[in-house]
């Protein structure tokens, strides 16, 4: 079970905004997609490779989501994801992707953090969740040190589902014991 509150944020993550992306900042995106296994990995076997930068705001469309583009002040495009009510209560991140340029900074868990603090607020949500696929070990760590749990009973040989209790006052997680090396296949 969740329970401990997680580490305030970095604070150097205050420099770090979401924004609504524009025609550039898609066009930056389609360049981190680099072949139909990362679209697969990144978007889901139904976003179709190839695709334009044009066609990705209506490929990347869900009712009712929320999609975000991460930037320091100067604007420039450093992640990109997305959040959607999936239950009641629930919701779910989703199409969380850095810079390829950019990765190793620790700005996936400032993405993520940015990303819960809009989204449970926006959406009332108790829970936060997310798919990962089981090899990707850096995206683990960042999941699990924002309290995300593994659900068993909703993942796959080839996905874990994760699972975060939200603070709405604050619109964060609870934190979780961290997912073992056991769980993360080579």
């Amino acid at each position: 079970m969740c329970s401990s509150p997680i580490k305030a944020p970095d604070p150097s993550a205050e420099r770090l905004a979401l924004r609504t992306p524009g025609s550039s900042d898609y066009e930056a995106l389609a360049s981190w997609v680099a072949d139909a296994s990362a679209c697969v990995r990144w978007a889901s076997p139904r976003l179709r490779f190839p695709f334009t930068a044009a066609e990705l705001p209506e490929l990347l469309a869900v009712p009712d989501a929320g999609s975000y583009c991460m930037s320091e002040r100067d604007g420039k495009p450093l992640g990109f994801g997305q959040f959607w009510v999936v239950t009641a209560g629930a919701v779910h991140l989703g199409r969380i992707i850095v810079s390829p340029n950019e990765r190793g900074r620790g700005l996936g868990k400032s993405l993520c953090e940015l990303l819960i603090a809009e989204a449970v607020p926006a959406t009332g949500a108790t829970a936060v969740t997310l798919r990962v696929y089981l090899d990707n070990a850096p995206a683990l760590a960042v999941y699990s040190s924002l309290g995300f749990c593994i659900v068993e009973s909703e993942s796959t040989d080839e996905v874990f589902f994760m699972r975060a209790e939200a603070n709405p006052s604050v619109g964060r997680t609870t934190a979780a014991k961290p997912v073992s090396a056991a769980h993360v296949k080579p």
